[in-house]
């Protein structure tokens, strides 16, 4: 069976292979095979400008040729990758031979042994992959996020006004806005992608075990902590982990999973509130010519979108979680479990997109019912108790929780007359009754917080 979207097994090379595709230059055997060929010639160009002593007759002119096999890299240079890994069995390894056999090309017999000097693949992996990643969360990953926070921003402002009977406990509750129920999701979101732009995208530089042995024993008068600071920072954007075994202790690494997860959840709960003010009636949702929302029954328009998102959230954080835990997790100075579990760190990032771009899709159809909401606390002017317990307390009013629990507790409904009634009968003065009978469920509705 020849490989395609419909033969993929995973969906996300399947059925949201278009939803996602923006991120196969980051998370695909393509993507990583690229940042390694950068990340091995940015060393050499960068041990030619140190310079070593044998490769200071290498003209600078020839960097620009050299960025350009990874500038210009093609599918064609990786399957010629991949042939060659296919005799070596070692994927770094094969990058090596591939560079060397580019820079002879260029004139560089005589210094293509220093193609990879003093290194161990994970000082290759351990900043090819941060590199991918930081790169994606800045190019397409925060922009996601960032477009849906700015959507439920102006969604916040738009129904700022718009009264809302509140639930707590699925009970009517103290009313509150429509747009500030929102706002309780932006205001989350700002705080948590506040604390994602703090982590530091780390990668591990320093040789086989973490001490630039070879380096040292190489070329003992460079100062080689220096250097491998340098070129992470200058030349990779990346903080340098000062200490490690032979690998990356990715404990930012899961710092980063961790909040990106944290923001997941808080999108889980956004999702479900939607669906459920949906099936209260508080949104309609608009209907696209030709879409069915159900095989048997015609009159459904189910709210996919959010339950789309909702699951594709909930398959992300599985895998965050996996990675967060067991990432800064190695036997002794390297074992390889992280290698291949490394190769999965795009997955939970294509669900969230998926989400993403689900949850946006959703707010589009949504339609406010303004007429439900404005039912719904009609129906419900007991909640205005609080209102009035509240004042008569204020006012000296012996027990008045107590007197307004008996009201509210009566098997009859609560209504506007009933309040009315009640007010009626309390022993205050007229100017007190005339302001406990302008509270109402759509003006008991607190500060405006924004």
């Amino acid at each position: 069976m020849n490989f395609s979207p419909l033969t993929a097994i995973s969906p996300i090379d399947g059925r949201y292979r278009a939803q996602v595709s923006e991120l196969a230059p980051y998370f695909s055997e393509f993507g990583l095979i690229r940042y390694r060929v950068l990340v091995e010639i940015e060393y050499f160009i960068a041990l030619c400008e140190l310079p070593l002593p044998q490769l200071t007759q290498i003209d600078a002119s020839l960097f620009e040729q050299m960025r350009s096999i990874y500038q210009n890299f093609t599918e064609e240079d990786a399957l010629e990758i991949k042939n060659t890994e296919k005799t070596t069995n070692h994927d770094v390894k094969a990058v090596e031979y591939f560079l060397k056999d580019r820079l002879a090309k260029l004139g560089l017999d005589e210094s293509i042994e220093f193609v990879h000097f003093g290194l161990t693949s994970q000082d290759i992996n351990n900043t090819a992959i941060p590199m991918s990643l930081k790169e994606a969360m800045e190019e397409q990953i925060l922009p996601g996020y960032t477009n849906l926070l700015n959507t439920l921003w102006d969604l916040a402002k738009t129904w700022k006004d718009i009264p809302m009977l509140a639930h707590t406990h699925g009970q009517p509750a103290s009313p509150t806005r429509l747009g500030k129920e929102i706002h309780v999701f932006v205001n989350r979101m700002e705080q948590q992608m506040e604390l994602l732009s703090s982590i530091p995208f780390a990668g591990k530089f320093g040789g086989a075990t973490g001490n630039f042995n070879a380096h040292y024993v190489a070329y003992p008068e460079i100062n080689w902590v220096g250097f491998g600071n340098n070129f992470l920072e200058s030349k990779l954007h990346l903080t340098r982990s000062q200490v490690t075994t032979q690998i990356e202790h990715y404990d930012h690494l899961a710092a980063l999973l961790d909040n990106i997860k944290r923001i997941n959840t808080i999108l889980i709960d956004f999702s479900r509130d939607i669906w459920q003010y949906i099936s209260m009636g508080y949104f309609k949702q608009k209907i696209k010519a030709g879409e069915i929302g159900s095989s048997a029954m015609p009159h459904k328009v189910n709210p996919i979108d959010f339950e789309n998102a909702e699951g594709n959230l909930g398959m992300a954080n599985g895998i965050f979680s996996f990675l967060s835990e067991k990432l800064p997790v190695s036997r002794l100075q390297r074992d390889l479990t992280d290698s291949t579990v490394l190769r999965n760190l795009g997955v939970p990032f294509a669900h969230s997109l998926i989400a993403l771009k689900s949850l946006t899709k959703g707010l589009q159809k949504l339609e406010l019912n303004e007429q439900a909401l404005h039912q719904d606390l009609e129906d419900n002017w007991a909640v205005v108790a609080e209102a009035i317990q509240t004042v008569l307390r204020r006012e000296g009013y012996p027990a008045p929780y107590e007197a307004l629990k008996d009201l509210t507790r009566k098997n009859e409904k609560i209504t506007q007359e009933a309040i009315a009634t009640f007010i009626k009968t309390l022993n205050i003065t007229e100017e007190v009754k005339n302001e406990l009978l302008k509270i109402s469920p759509q003006t008991y509705t607190g500060v405006i917080l924004y």
